[in-house]
């Protein structure tokens, strides 16, 4: 008897459960905002960074009056940076850019390539009776058979050099050895009516220099 009364009770919580769910007035659920209207939402830092935040010297508008120029070129990147940071609360923007440079490496005296090693050793043999004990026989790659007079720094030594072999009989020749190299530039918009002494507070010395440019 107990156990009949017992189930259906159940039974009747579970129709009086399964009505409820069926005919209950369903309200819509709206979303919440995420913050009171007035009120600006928050922004992470890495989200703003994520979006681009303006670097130092960058977000200044650009005044009809401001000078412009460019300072370099620096050797190295520290040096470069080392000037950016020195350079950045003087003026108004500043970026920095990369360049290639022409750059010297000396100057090479020396005898054109001959067809053959073996004419190659007879002139160098030639050299060596006439006194000549500089000088060198290429023996590999792209100057192979040439006979090397020697490398200068400053050219006025390699024409001495090229003006003492001429003037044992032979036909020395004479180039300048170049290569490129990466160099660094600094582009600056300032005030005009500033006081702007950028060697003195870059550290920079030797070939760098300033030079005018359009303003960015």
């Amino acid at each position: 008897m107990f156990l009949r009364v017992l189930f259906l009770l159940l039974l009747a919580l579970n129709l009086g459960g399964i009505g409820w769910m069926i005919f209950s007035p369903s309200e819509a659920a709206g979303s919440l905002p995420a913050s009171d209207p007035d009120v600006p939402a928050l922004v992470l830092l890495s989200e703003r960074d994520a979006a681009g935040a303006p670097l130092p010297g960058q977000g200044v508008a650009a005044s009809s009056t401001d000078v412009c120029a460019t300072i370099g070129p620096f050797p190295t990147q520290s040096d470069m940076r080392a000037a950016l940071v020195e350079l950045t609360p003087q003026v108004r923007r500043i970026q920095y850019r990369n360049a290639k440079a022409t750059q010297s490496r000396g100057y090479w005296v020396f005898l054109a390539a001959l067809q053959s090693r073996e004419e190659a050793l007879g002139v160098a043999r030639a050299l060596s009776a006439k006194g000549v004990r500089d000088y060198y026989v290429v023996t590999a790659g792209d100057q192979q058979n040439t006979v090397s007079l020697g490398l200068f720094r400053e050219q006025a030594n390699a024409e001495r050099r090229r003006a003492e072999i001429a003037g044992m009989g032979f036909r020395p020749e004479l180039i300048q050895r170049t290569e490129e190299l990466p160099v660094y530039w600094i582009d600056i918009a300032r005030d005009p009516d500033s006081r702007f002494a950028w060697r003195t507070r870059s550290g920079s010395a030797g070939d760098v220099r300033e030079q005018p440019i359009d303003c960015f």
